[in-house]
């Protein structure tokens, strides 16, 4: 069994035996003839798609288990990368049902979805929450569920000028104490622009900084945790990274101070959206709709560094100067050119694999 049909089970399982339990007991009580899910008084399966590891055991456990599986609601997990649940989408596209009824993603693959015509447009109507919903949070096609931004990790043992902007972070001076995530391409090639006199339309300037900087010796790490045990270890003195990873490789032992780089904070969105196709679309709402109870939100940026996206969560003292930004900083949050990312990726994709890389 792979690890995501062993996750859905799992979930499954875990709502199965609470049905169970209750069936025995109207049993006992002389109530068995009464059929099976009408006695249990399930409200129905909703499936969500997600990420695996921390992402999804979260959700199991400040959402799902608290709060649905305890109102009657089963929920099933289908855990996947999002380019494999995307890429189930777009299969799916043509069926009248398709298999999950909430799909997790990132705010520019969000997009994406709506562009390919896959996702239904939300009814904020639905969502009793959704009032207290932060601005940038409210997408016609998606619900922000979580949000952080990319700032600049370093390590004043390794670094002992401070940086304060990503033209400081991003210079050939650092030779190999320079790190770079290759699967945050885009994000990197955004900073060396915004760094370069480019934009968050025009990623061009940038290119020739990055260029600096690998034949100074910037070495490429091929994901985040490799740049987290890099970190660590102090093989990398800097690199940039959502704030949200900061904090919890910090836990883990990395000696990184964060810094919002006077530039601008490009932000991270994680949200989720509806099939067109969804099965149980009254389950998905409400699904959704509790992952913007405060509760809820509040665990979500303790045990896992990102901010909440909805106004009413009360964040402690500590913890929001460990994962928020001040208010100057909040003022430097920037969301994305979703439309200009989703025309250009391939061509971003091709000079960084080409040009940077090679």
């Amino acid at each position: 069994m792979g690890r995501a049909e062993a996750a859905m089970t799992t979930t499954r399982s875990l709502s199965r035996r609470r049905v169970l339990k209750g069936a025995a007991t109207l049993t006992c009580l002389g109530l068995a003839d009464l059929p099976f899910e009408a006695a249990a008084q399930s409200k129905g399966k909703v499936v969500v798609g997600t990420w695996g590891g921390d992402y999804a055991r979260l959700l199991n456990k400040n959402i799902e288990q608290p709060i649905l599986v305890a109102e009657g609601w089963e929920v099933i997990q289908d855990q996947a990368g999002d380019p494999e649940r995307r890429s189930k989408m777009l299969a799916e596209r043509r069926l009248p049902r398709g298999t999950t009824d909430i799909q997790g993603l990132s705010a520019l693959k969000m997009f994406q979805m709506h562009d390919a015509g896959v996702i239904d447009a939300i009814d904020y109507g639905r969502l009793k929450n959704a009032p207290n919903l932060l601005p940038s949070m409210r997408y016609p096609y998606g619900v922000g569920h979580i949000y952080s931004g990319k700032v600049i990790l370093y390590n004043p043992k390794l670094i002992t000028t401070p940086p304060t902007s990503f033209a400081d972070a991003l210079d050939a001076k650092h030779g190999a104490k320079l790190g770079i995530i290759d699967i945050q391409y885009q994000y990197t090639m955004m900073a060396a622009a915004i760094a370069s006199g480019g934009s968050m339309t025009n990623f061009e300037p940038g290119k020739a900084r990055l260029m600096a900087c690998r034949k100074a010796g910037a070495k490429i790490l091929p994901t985040n945790e490799a740049m987290a045990q890099a970190l660590i270890s102090e093989e990398v003195g800097i690199c940039i990274m959502w704030k949200a990873r900061a904090v919890q490789w910090q836990k883990a032992g990395a000696k990184v101070e964060t810094v919002a780089a006077k530039e601008g904070v490009p932000l991270f969105i994680s949200g989720f959206v509806i099939p067109k196709n969804a099965p149980n679309k009254d389950g998905a709402y409400v699904w959704l709709n509790e992952t913007l109870v405060p509760s809820a939100q509040e665990a979500f940026a303790e045990d896992m560094g990102y901010n909440a996206s909805v106004s009413n969560a009360k964040i402690p003292p500590a913890t929001e100067k460990r994962i928020g930004f001040s208010d100057d900083e909040k003022k430097r949050l920037v969301d994305l050119d979703y439309g200009y990312l989703a025309k250009n990726d391939a061509a971003l994709k091709e000079w960084w694999d080409k040009s940077f890389k090679g």
